[in-house]
């Protein structure tokens, strides 16, 4: 069952030319049904769902789902899902790529979107080929996600009823295509505000309370804990970050040198594979905040406050070994000349949340290398091999 590789990578091409950062998918939505009709898709079987009216942050689009029949000997198996997102991050906005060799590099300092428009070629090739090659298959859906890179929103909210009961799912989301990804870290989002009191720092710096000196005691703590970064306690590992910090709404910390600041906001996160130790690590920053704001006074001996928000962005998630979806996965990367990578992420996936939603999910990679970076490539005998491994997944007897 050779695929089609020149169309495949047209594909591709074609998908990492239209801009579709996270929260604004609407274009490239548009161009993926486009292509999906080309490749003998009904219109009838395309649509977009509600996902987006239940984000809580402003998203232009649902998400894309696409219903194949099933055909020829294997019409009447189980339905499974093949799935991917279709945003990028907002760093790849104004990516020119350009096909060089086998790779495809990026002409502008971008990145280039290849996480995930390799995922999106491999899906809209998938149906491409079965309907070129008229391959007997299982009913299956193809999901495409919006909002991965910004939460795993589009994952996260999409309805259950709108897939079609699918007893496992495909995730292409990575590297290698013979990483059979089965488990990955959960997280928790977490931001506070930290609220002093703004004085003249020439003239009476001592009527002030400085958000700022709060927050570097806060984080001086935290580091000293060995809550910040690479987290070890024990035999329970985990990660910490602290990303942008403003004074709100993108707005610089403070106003001027001469004011003392009186108000900070901080953004955050933590990771691990342990369901309870990431949520551990969060209530170590809450407590530093807090202890660090009731340190800092002024002269009449009035404190800073903080008001410290967290929310679970996905949870952890390890699948046995013995499942069928990891078993058809290790199955069909051999099948295509692949050595099995049975492996766990350090990062979250649609998959987290699509086995909270109760279908074993596994994730491959489709020829993503230095995602995130202006230093993003693709590797296209990992796509091709990705795109091929798609086929053999969904024809499997």
């Amino acid at each position: 069952m050779p695929v089609d590789t020149k169309a495949a990578t047209d594909r591709l091409m074609r998908f990492l030319a239209v801009e579709g950062v996270t929260g604004q998918e609407a274009a490239i939505g548009r161009e993926l049904a486009a292509a999906l009709k080309e490749a003998g898709v009904p219109a009838k079987a395309i649509r977009l769902d509600d996902a987006n009216t239940r984000i809580p942050v402003p998203t232009e689009t649902g998400n894309l789902i696409v219903d194949l029949p099933g055909r020829g000997a294997l019409h009447n198996q189980p339905r499974i899902m093949f799935m991917t997102h279709m945003d990028t991050v907002p760093l790849c906005a104004g990516a020119k790529p350009k096909k060089s060799g086998r790779k495809i590099v990026n002409e502008a300092r971008t990145a280039l979107g290849g996480d995930n428009r390799c995922g999106c070629g491999v899906l809209v090739t998938l149906a491409a080929e079965l309907a070129r090659q008229k391959l007997d298959h299982p009913p299956i859906t193809l999901l495409f996600c919006v909002r991965e890179e910004s939460g795993l929103y589009g994952a996260r909210h999409v309805k259950l009823d709108e897939l079609g009961s699918p007893v496992m799912a495909f995730n292409y989301d990575g590297g290698a295509a013979s990483n059979v990804v089965i488990g990955a870290v959960g997280a928790d989002r977490w931001s506070v505000e930290i609220f002093g009191r703004a004085s003249h720092a020439g003239v009476a710096p001592e009527r002030g309370i400085s958000s700022t000196m709060i927050m570097a005691l806060a984080l001086a703590d935290v580091k000293a804990g060995g809550w910040f970064g690479k987290v070890v306690k024990g035999k329970r590992q985990g990660t910490s970050n602290v990303g942008p910090v403003t004074g709100g709404e993108g707005r610089p910390a403070g106003d001027a040198t001469n004011v003392v600041t009186d108000y900070v906001h901080v953004r955050g996160e933590s990771r691990s594979h342990d369901g309870k130790f990431f949520k551990e690590i969060t209530r170590a920053y809450k407590a530093a905040f807090e202890k660090a704001a009731k340190k800092v006074t002024n002269a009449q001996g009035k404190s800073g406050k903080v008001k410290f928000k967290a929310e679970t962005d996905y949870y952890p998630f390890r699948m046995k070994d013995s499942q069928p979806v990891i078993k058809r996965a290790v199955e069909a990367v051999s099948a295509v000349g692949g050595a099995p990578n049975v492996r766990t992420a350090n990062g979250g996936l649609d998959a987290n949340w699509m086995v909270r939603h109760g279908i074993p999910t596994v994730t491959f990679g489709a020829g993503q290398n230095e995602a995130h970076t202006v230093d993003e490539w693709i590797n296209l005998d990992e796509y091709d091999r990705a795109c091929a491994l798609a086929v053999q997944l969904a024809t499997m007897r």
